[in-house]
């Protein structure tokens, strides 16, 4: 019982599902798409994805969000910091400027 604790106090510090700082998800583009496809995060609070291109093998070059419009360009190698507002529960669906491949935020 003391070691799964220790283990999940561990896996807390270090940041399980994607998350590197208090409020950022990290995503990363890759040869499989978005990684994670899809994140989750607690609504009512504000949050920042920091998405990071790794690949130049797909056409994930921005980031596009279905009901907003919104899009991201995506530079090699390089951070984006896009800034989410506290919302309510909802999914927000994103996609690469062509609709190929496609992830979610899922605002529980």
């Amino acid at each position: 019982m003391k070691r799964i604790a220790m283990i999940l106090a561990v896996a807390a510090l270090a940041g399980c599902g994607g998350r590197s700082a208090p409020g950022e998800v990290k995503i990363e583009v890759t040869d499989a798409g978005f990684v994670p496809a899809v994140v989750v995060v607690p609504h009512g609070q504000p949050y920042t994805l920091a998405v990071t291109r790794r690949t130049d093998t797909t056409c994930a070059t921005e980031m596009v969000f279905d009901a907003s419009g919104e899009h991201y360009a995506l530079p090699m190698n390089e951070t984006v910091r896009i800034p989410m507002p506290a919302a309510r529960a909802e999914t927000l669906s994103y996609a690469c400027g062509m609709g190929m491949i496609k992830g979610q935020v899922v605002v529980r």
